[in-house]
């Protein structure tokens, strides 16, 4: 065998091995590994398990949750970038992950665009602004009109730097002019002292707030979405006051880099049909989400809108993590 003729048969020995194993023919066709970002418990979660069981059903083939926490989600993020891009291991995106990130954190392992493959939209949700239900604060006239006749008198809470509720408080701050400081929990704990009354206010998640509203705990004041809800019609939209605002926690169904379109096509196929059963828009309107089954263009264009609507805010409020 001459030179030239074995490095041929080793390059075709070792093709297999270099070339990533993409997917072939129809999918899934073997079980799917679904990374999701956050708790076991926590409303993602909750979410993560019904879409996977609607897959499993619509497709015949088990979606297998899988929860890598921390980080605020790029640790999830990480290992969804890593993976092998055979269309076997997909998961959660969103705002925090691949347009919040990038300003919030000193380093992020991956870059949001080019590691990732997008299959469209998942769901999106509103936070909301809360006080307690013995409140005299009852309307967003009525705060704003309070907080510029007492300019720093007040405290907001919030789940966390660098979330979509804190940013979103922050965007209210700065369009209306108002001087309400904030005080950083970790989580539900801002509820907590809520109800001890010692903040006025909290800026959290609907879906992590829903159960306070209908005990009667807590007031809404407004929803950062861009329209009322229908889990909580009585409550405006931030919009109703400040018209065009809108932050909400989207989230995108994505895999590592490298999934060809077909397969692209195959998995948002799928997981809009799954998105569109009765039993998962219910369940997701229970929890005051909507469905987003937006399609795989749409999703970069979005991420950019986003990232540049919510980078200054990020800089102004001074949050950053090393």
């Amino acid at each position: 065998m001459t030179l030239l003729t074995r490095r041929g048969a080793l390059a075709a020995a070792l093709a297999p091995i270099a070339a990533p194993a993409l997917a072939q023919g129809p999918w899934p066709t073997r079980t799917v590994r679904y990374i999701e970002l956050f708790q076991p418990g926590s409303g993602p979660d909750i979410f993560a398990r019904l879409y996977c069981a609607a897959m499993s059903e619509l497709t015949g083939q088990q979606f297998v949750v899988e929860n890598r926490v921390g980080a605020g989600g790029t640790v999830g993020a990480t290992a969804i970038a890593r993976s092998t891009p055979d269309g076997y291991t997909i998961g959660l995106g969103g705002i925090g992950t691949h347009a919040i990130a990038q300003t919030l954190f000193a380093r992020v392992p991956y870059d949001a665009v080019r590691d990732f493959s997008f299959m469209g939209g998942l769901y999106r949700g509103p936070s909301v602004l809360l006080v307690r239900a013995d409140s005299p604060i009852r309307s967003i006239p009525e705060l704003v009109a309070l907080v510029k006749r007492e300019p720093g008198q007040r405290l907001y809470g919030h789940g966390g730097l660098g979330t979509s509720p804190h940013l979103a408080m922050e965007l209210f701050k700065a369009r209306a002019g108002l001087d309400i400081p904030h005080v950083a929990y970790n989580g539900p704990a801002a509820l907590v002292d809520l109800m001890g009354g010692r903040v006025d206010l909290v800026m959290f998640t609907l879906v992590g707030a829903m159960a306070g509203i209908r005990e009667g705990k807590f007031r809404g004041l407004a929803l950062t979405g861009g329209e009322r809800n229908a889990a909580v019609p009585d409550i405006p939209s931030m919009a109703e006051f400040l018209p065009g605002f809108d932050i909400t926690a989207w989230t995108v169904l994505t895999g590592p880099a490298g999934f060809p379109p077909e397969l692209v096509a195959q998995i948002y196929g799928w997981s809009r049909r799954a998105l569109e059963r009765e039993d998962v828009v219910r369940r997701l309107a229970d929890l005051g989400q909507t469905a987003w089954p937006i399609p795989p263009e749409q999703v970069l264009p979005f991420r950019a809108e986003q990232e540049a609507l919510l980078a200054p805010l990020i800089r102004a409020s001074g949050a950053r993590v090393e």
